[in-house]
């Protein structure tokens, strides 16, 4: 008579099938997960934050741009720029070159006699350029900054320039000085006051446009 008992066969047929119905529940479950997660972190949330971000900082959001007063690009306030002008304030020396796609310090130590015989040479032209002593020039104006693209200078270095800028410009040196202060960051209480120069020089071409227009801000095509 028959009690319910499964024949040892079935019961190893079913032992069999069980791994086989494991792996593929498994590997179902590895894929909708997948999938899953793809959606969200590679489509919905750069999306939503793009769009936030869009939204609560529409100027940064869009790489800080800096226009003259007819609207054009003229770069950005987060990456430096090459002047050499007299009519213009300069920053500091870059082993990038002022090029955002070459992100980069020379990594030289303090020791390097290459670092060394730079940072006296670019003192003797400072020095001359701006009639003053070696030990008059502030730090960041002979010391390269890490990044190779940072856009801003010390208000000592930006005052250092003063003369120079004003004189070329045939303007007196209090309007320059109007224009600097004006163009401070960090004056708050976290960080130490700073000057971006390219705002800085293009606030004095839109305030005092120098006589020709080939030292002018150029535009960002």
């Amino acid at each position: 008579m028959n009690i319910g008992i499964k024949d040892p066969a079935a019961i190893n047929d079913e032992e069999q099938q069980a791994p086989t119905l494991e792996t593929k529940a498994t590997w179902g479950s590895a894929l909708r997960f997948m999938v899953v997660m793809a959606v969200l972190l590679g489509l919905v949330y750069p999306l939503a934050t793009t769009a936030v971000g869009g939204w609560l900082f529409p100027e940064q959001s869009q790489g800080s741009l800096v226009r003259d007063a007819d609207g054009r690009v003229v770069g950005s306030s987060l990456v430096s720029q090459t002047f050499v002008s007299d009519e213009y304030f300069i920053g500091r020396p870059s082993a990038a070159g002022n090029d955002a796609g070459e992100v980069s310090g020379s990594n030289l130590a303090p020791s390097n006699e290459a670092l060394r015989e730079r940072a006296q040479a670019d003192a003797q032209a400072i020095a001359q350029r701006e009639g003053v002593s070696v030990d008059q020039i502030p730090v960041d104006l002979i010391t390269a900054s890490g990044s190779g693209v940072d856009p801003h200078i010390s208000l000592p270095a930006a005052e250092l320039q003063v003369a120079r800028v004003a004189q070329a410009r045939e303007i007196d040196e209090a309007s320059v000085t109007e224009l600097i202060d004006q163009a401070l960051e960090n004056t708050g209480w976290l960080g130490s006051p700073v000057v971006n120069v390219l705002r800085l020089n293009v606030s004095l071409d839109e305030r005092f446009p120098v006589a020709t227009t080939t030292s002018s801000v150029i535009p960002v095509e």
